[in-house]
């Protein structure tokens, strides 16, 4: 094959600093579309953002060049920085850790319509109930002392 053809997506969660409630309904969809941008900026594609005042979900493609801590890495530097500026929340802060899952083409509509429905899927489960069915579900062991 003369051409490279990938579809490299990934659902990324990661919270706040101590899982505090710190994104703010008034200004939660201006962040989410700040993270698009800098996905884009870092040529990436998001296809989904959503997330509550604890956390954030994204579905976003990469390319096989991208290495996927570094721009879990740049996302949350320039968030934290959009944040503190823009919102002039100079606390807030992201937790170190995150969560990212490989997935496929075939359930990615499932987990754009997963990741538009944070709100009402908060009601019924916390981010621990949820975060350790993705672990259990993808095969990976954890330490319970690190999921909060």
């Amino acid at each position: 094959m003369s051409s490279t053809h990938l579809s490299l997506n990934y659902h990324l969660v990661f919270g706040t600093k101590n899982r505090t409630a710190s994104i703010d309904l008034s200004w939660r969809t201006r962040l989410h579309e700040y993270i698009g941008g800098t996905v884009r900026g870092l040529g990436g594609y998001p296809e989904a953002i959503g997330g509550v005042a604890d956390h954030v979900h994204l579905l976003l493609a990469l390319k096989s060049t991208h290495c996927l801590a570094d721009v879990v890495r740049e996302l949350k530097k320039a968030s934290s920085a959009w944040v503190h500026e823009e919102i002039g929340e100079r606390t807030f802060r992201w937790q170190d850790g995150y969560a990212a899952f490989t997935v496929s083409t075939t359930v990615r509509v499932a987990v754009r319509n997963y990741i538009a429905n944070q709100e009402e899927h908060h009601r019924l489960k916390s981010f621990r109930e949820e975060i350790v069915g993705f672990l259990g579900k993808a095969g990976i062991e954890y330490d319970q002392r690190f999921l909060d």
